[in-house]
């Protein structure tokens, strides 16, 4: 057989094949209604030539908005892993774009304009981490009848709107328990903003357990900033400068607990002999500290999992079983808490 000269078309094929182009349309498309004979004298002829059609055009996928306000650190990190996973396995796509932290509602009432391009790119549902929304923004989805899933949202999120995190309550009453286990009562607070949904909760259970043995924790002993490193250096330096300094720190997040790490690196204090210290997340960072961090361990992949099937749920128009989930947090115990000793307190 010889090569067919120029550029190979159906119509070149069929005549090469002594049959119609609606004959080798159908071999291309898989019909069944050709004969074994035929078929195997077109496709033969297709090989022969090098035949290649038109590019299909490609299969629309669903996809899914995930943004993220501020700086990524090891907590969103982790997040974000367990959304893309569970796209990948639900066959969808995922589009990560980050925005400036905490947005203020506009006092023309208007949305952000990075919402409006959120509600403009066709997207099938939207995913939040730690992001702050104002009302304006809010509403501007609902109209757009975009569903939106938060992660841990930055400030109290509204009825409607639907959210996953952990038991913060339940895992701050956790870290305290084990401090108060382990003899101390000068135990302080460095948490995140007073507005923060989480923090609330981490530390109103951080309260709760202090209350329920009677220990009484002194204004000083609370520092509310946000949940970083800085803020942890700065809060610890604090601390450990009061002239009665806490002899154990429950710390909002791992980041902040390294924060609190320098800070008593700084001053010449040992972790745990002089200061003990539990952080909260269990990032990676918790176990590549130096000693290694007893935290309240989040599962935070898995709840980028929860959020992203649920703004499927929501995107096809399905009920979800409640507007806020939480996922149960754990006590994971390392190296950087210690029994109180007396020797503690004659160093303070």
């Amino acid at each position: 057989m010889t090569r067919l000269k120029g550029r190979v078309t159906l119509a070149t094929v069929a005549g090469s094949a002594g049959v119609s182009v609606a004959t080798v349309s159908k071999v291309l498309n898989g019909r069944s209604d050709v004969s074994p004979a035929t078929r195997a004298r077109v496709q033969e002829i297709l090989e022969k030539h090098g035949y290649v059609g038109r590019r299909p055009e490609p299969a629309r996928r669903e996809t899914i908005e995930l943004f993220y306000q501020g700086v990524l650190n090891a907590y969103s990190v982790q997040v974000i892993q367990g959304v893309v996973e569970a796209g990948q396995a639900a066959g969808v796509d995922v589009v990560l774009n980050a925005h400036p932290p905490h947005p203020q509602a506009s006092s023309s009432g208007r949305a952000a304009p990075w919402i409006r391009d959120i509600i403009g790119n066709s997207r099938q549902a939207a995913i939040g981490i730690t992001s702050q929304l104002a009302d304006a923004d809010l509403a501007a989805l609902a109209r757009a009848r975009l569903p939106l899933v938060v992660v841990d949202p930055a400030n109290i999120p509204q009825p409607d709107v639907t959210s996953v995190g952990s038991t913060n309550f339940a895992g701050g009453m956790a870290a305290a328990q084990h401090l108060l286990s382990l003899g101390h009562r000068r135990i302080g607070y460095i948490g995140g903003q007073p507005t923060s949904a989480c923090n609330q909760a981490r530390m109103s259970g951080f309260r709760s357990a202090m209350d329920s043995v009677g220990v009484e924790v002194p204004s000083e002993y609370i520092w509310l900033s946000d949940f970083l490193y800085d803020d942890g250096v700065a809060g610890g330096s604090a601390m450990l400068d009061l002239r009665n300094r806490p002899t154990a720190i429950f710390a909002g997040s791992d980041e902040v607990a390294l924060g609190i790490l320098e800070a008593a690196r700084a001053r010449g204090l040992r972790v745990p002999e002089d200061l003990s210290l539990v952080g909260f997340d269990d990032t990676e960072v918790a176990r590549l500290a130096s000693p290694p961090l007893t935290t309240v361990r989040q599962p935070l992949r898995e709840m980028g999992a929860v959020a992203l099937r649920t703004a499927l749920q929501l995107a096809a128009g399905e009920q979800v079983s409640s507007h806020h989930v939480e996922l149960a947090t754990t006590l994971i115990v390392r190296g950087s808490a210690a029994p109180h000793e007396l020797s503690s307190v004659a160093a303070s």
